[in-house]
């Protein structure tokens, strides 16, 4: 596999702290950002490169050399006028004759490669983008797809979504076919336009908890130092066994409203953000279980029920947070309610206090459960982690008793508690 590392930017943003190196030679944890993309992707067998250069295009060609130096090839085509982030690749076309990967150069990851390739040739797809979501969703491409992955619209950066849009962005790494190519002649183009016309054909999200961040500002760039600092790239790499706290949603993430059936009813506890943020710098997944029996009872449509759900990540990276990913118990049991949904009557595996969603999200995200948390607002949460094997706790409510190692007054309360054991 051929990977393609765009390294052509001027790096505006940082230039107040490196005025004098371009974007991909900007040293993180004492190693340039590019090179520190080359060894990750070395390490999991990938030896040509391709980089595509612009400003400042010598620097970097004396710093990698041929690439010998780092155990790879690699081969430079050079802009002699800023060509975008894909632009350029009009003149390697002949090089690129099988799927390669094509990686933004101002990025830091860990991820697994093998299982970024795996999904991308299960669903035959023409160009697969590592999704995840994001806490600054005002600079993000905005995805929304099926279950499955494949998308069914993109929001372009600073774009106002005219639909619900969960927060699913692109990640700047994606694996491409030769076929989205064929548009490219030597004029200015973004990764965007050339993957635009495979919109609810052949473009797939990857959606992943694994470590990407861009270091394109000073401040990311400090952020994306200390998680080096901290080890948490690696540990986040999808094929290591990662350490979650699965969050009920009503009462735990946001006010208690009874049964919420519109998007408009959804508001944040006070802390939670904060909360799960302080999670996520500490290596843990966040991942919310909710049963939502409404949908069974015919009062929540699940178009609705995504609504509800766009709007909860909006105000969460309002704050600076996100959730890894969110599942959902959509059944109900007992019948006698007007609209009911004959075939989600059922007894099942996912409802808490069973242990369903959790094990589910435990297989998708490859997650060690003796070595995760559950934390809710009901003794039902509480006997579903149990069940799964997870540690346990609880958000007080009155005097009522716990199986939970813990209780606290609130989420933050428990997350305190969590961080500290």
């Amino acid at each position: 596999m051929i990977a393609v590392i765009s390294a052509g930017g001027r790096g505006t943003r940082l230039q107040s702290v490196y005025p004098d190196l371009p974007k991909p030679l900007v040293p993180v944890q004492g190693k340039a950002i590019s090179e520190r993309a080359v060894e990750t992707l070395q390490r999991q067998g990938v030896t040509d490169f391709i980089f595509t250069l612009g400003y400042r295009a010598e620097s970097i060609r004396r710093y990698f050399g041929d690439g010998s130096a780092f155990g790879v090839r690699i081969r430079y085509v050079t802009e002699q006028v800023p060509l975008g982030s894909v632009g350029a690749l009009a003149f390697c076309k002949e090089r690129l004759d099988s799927d390669f990967l094509f990686v933004s150069g101002d990025l830091v990851f860990d991820f697994s490669l093998s299982r970024f390739w795996a999904f991308h040739g299960k669903h035959g797809a023409v160009c697969t983008a590592f999704a995840h979501p994001s806490d600054h969703l005002q600079d993000s491409s905005r995805i929304r797809a099926e279950e499955s992955g494949k998308v069914l619209c993109v929001y372009s950066k600073g774009d106002i979504p005219s639909e619900p849009c969960r927060n699913l962005t692109f990640a700047g790494i994606y694996l491409l076919s030769p076929r989205v190519l064929a548009p490219l002649c030597g004029q200015r183009a973004d990764v965007d336009e050339i993957i635009a016309p495979w919109v609810n054909k052949g473009l797939y999200a990857y959606r992943s908890a694994e470590y990407v961040r861009d270091a394109g500002t000073p401040e990311r760039l400090q952020s994306v130092q200390a998680d080096l600092k901290a080890g948490l790239p690696r540990r986040k790499n999808a094929d290591e066994r990662q350490r979650a706290v699965f969050l009920d949603r009503d009462g735990t993430v946001n006010v208690w409203k009874g049964f919420i059936r519109r998007p408009d009813q959804i508001e944040l506890l006070p802390g939670a953000a904060e909360a799960i943020a302080a999670l996520h710098s500490a290596g843990y997944l966040v991942i919310v279980v909710t049963n939502q029996p409404v949908i069974a009872r015919g009062e929540v449509t699940e178009e609705t029920l995504y609504a509800i759900h766009a709007e909860l990540e909006r105000q969460l990276a309002e704050r600076g947070a996100y959730v890894d990913d969110i599942f959902y118990c959509p059944h109900h049991p007992h019948g006698g309610y007007a609209g009911e949904v004959a075939e989600l009557k059922v007894e099942c595996p996912c409802r808490k206090p069973q242990p369903g969603l959790l094990l589910r999200a435990a297989e998708r995200y490859n997650i060690d459960l003796e070595s995760s948390w559950m934390a809710g607002d009901a003794e039902t949460d509480v006997l579903a982690g149990k069940r799964a094997h997870c540690r346990t706790v609880r958000i007080r409510n009155g005097a009522e008793p716990t199986q939970a190692e813990f209780a606290g007054e609130s989420l933050a309360d428990c997350v305190n508690y969590i961080l500290k054991h």
